[in-house]
């Protein structure tokens, strides 16, 4: 019955003259992710986005679609040439269908006018069409203004009539690739996944960048990370991902510096490092899950230490989430089970008994100087791999 699908758009309404840059890149976004079910016509037409369905399962194209940041909403609708009384008749057999399969008792009917040619106004639409049902279904269905199982939504535009009952949320947000690009450090916990998502969802293009202690953690652990970010694929397309073994760099902290100190001297080099492979890819800043007091590098004066060592923005989206606010939308985005199953991280190699929770710079810097930061981090950049990862 539907022939089309209505890809909604919110906030990329309000960007003025730079809207269709905006549209345009949500199209293509729409496109890339449809393309395994096949070429299909996607295109806007005075500022609506259509997605034609024709032979496809709709259902199908809208799990898929709905995870394209910048939509708010998905519609199968039936889309016709600009004839009121085709309108009314589609309308009705939407009616007949919500009966038949969901045994609706109520509807109402809203309708819009674009075309201002046309010799009803928007109430008057309602009401006709209204009445068109009843006339053919009043034995079945009654009129509830209020709170009706279904909407019927009827609109006559100047290029065609549309007329729909179903709306699909979607994450809304802006088109990957319109707000720049950030290096994500994303590790196999809960938190780093969830950080990604969100700053994606800001129309953020991610990279990742991964720290691992092979031979002390295993390559089981790195792949547990893959698995994450091939989860994040889903919404945010193709990824690239640098695997950065940490391992002689904390072998270096553990022999030269204070043990309480061991945390927060690898967390600024991971830093340093991240900001020489995002600086190297284009990537403005950097993104981690980190969120205040969680843990003990994660203190208010952890994170002030921690962004004294880059130039570059850092961006935290769960700052000042709980771990419980944390855990809901990981298992929304389907990052959670993978995140809980067990296996060992570079941050659990040499892990103090007593991590320094209110670090002081001048003492960190002091630290370093038994250190060759530049030569340590220059052999780590070296030795990086990098993967593509894709749904």
């Amino acid at each position: 019955m539907y022939n089309v699908v209505i890809a909604r758009y919110g906030e990329i309404g309000i960007k003025g003259r730079n809207r269709y840059i905006f549209e345009d890149k949500l199209v293509k976004n729409i496109k890339n992710s449809l393309k395994e079910l096949g070429k299909l016509n996607v295109y806007k037409q005075y500022g609506r986005i259509y997605i034609d369905v024709e032979d496809y399962d709709y259902e199908t194209i809208i799990d898929e679609a709905k995870k394209v940041f910048g939509i708010v909403a998905l519609t199968p609708a039936i889309k016709l040439e600009n004839d009121y009384d085709k309108l009314k008749k589609a309308a009705l057999e939407l009616v007949k269908e919500k009966i038949e399969f969901e045994d609706v008792k109520t509807f109402k009917v809203e309708s819009k006018r674009t075309d201002k040619s046309f010799r009803l106004n928007s109430m008057e639409m309602s009401r006709d069409i209204g009445g068109y049902i009843l006339s053919n279904l009043g034995d079945k269905i009654k009129v509830d203004v209020h709170n009706p199982d279904v909407k019927v939504e009827a609109e006559m535009r100047a290029e065609c009539a549309v007329v729909y009952v179903d709306k699909i949320e979607g994450y809304g947000g802006l088109p990957i690739g319109t707000n720049g690009k950030a290096m994500v450090l994303l590790s196999g916990g809960i938190d780093s996944p969830v950080a990604a998502w969100m700053i994606a969802k800001r129309g953020v293009e991610i990279e990742v960048i991964h720290y691992h202690s092979y031979p002390f953690t295993s390559e089981r652990s790195k792949e547990k990370v893959e698995d994450l970010a091939r989860i994040l694929s889903k919404y945010c397309g193709r990824i690239k991902m640098h695997n950065v073994n940490l391992l002689p760099i904390q072998k270096e902290i553990n022999k030269n510096c204070k043990e309480e100190e061991m945390t927060i001297i690898s967390r600024r080099f991971m830093m340093r490092i991240a900001q020489r492979v995002a600086l190297s890819r284009g990537c403005n800043a950097l993104v981690t899950g980190e969120s205040i007091g969680q843990v003990a590098s994660q203190t208010i004066q952890g994170l002030t230490v921690t962004n004294s060592s880059v130039d570059i923005p850092v961006f935290r989206p769960l700052i000042a989430m709980d771990k419980s606010e944390i855990v809901e939308f990981a298992k929304k985005i389907g990052t959670y089970e993978t995140s809980i199953i067990p296996e060992e991280d570079c941050c659990t190699v040499f892990l103090p008994k007593n991590p320094v929770t209110k670090p002081k710079l001048e003492k960190i810097i002091k630290s370093e100087e038994n250190l060759d930061v530049e030569k340590l981090i220059d052999e780590a950049v070296e030795n990086i791999e990098v993967k593509e990862i894709m749904f």
